[in-house]
């Protein structure tokens, strides 16, 4: 993809790059949490939602921000 660029000015508040990571420990402590419900009491599983075993905002990026067009680095933050 030669010459593509981004469609809208808005990227991550932080420099991680992206939340790969934190998306995998939670999706395995979410299971390993599942599998412990199911093992106990397969009958009658209660299972816990996705927000009460994660807590998105402590994920290394924390929201997003618009790019100002006035920045000297507008056009190279706009590159994918």
């Amino acid at each position: 993809m030669s010459k593509s660029y981004r469609k809208h000015p808005f990227c991550g508040m932080t420099t991680a790059e992206s939340e790969k990571k934190d998306k995998q420990l939670a999706h395995r402590r979410e299971r390993r949490i599942v599998r412990q419900i199911l093992g106990s009491d397969p009958l009658r599983p209660v299972l816990p939602h996705r927000r009460e075993v994660s807590n998105v905002w402590s994920f290394d990026k924390d929201g997003k921000q618009r790019l100002s067009t006035d920045s000297p680095y507008f056009e190279q933050i706009m590159r994918k």
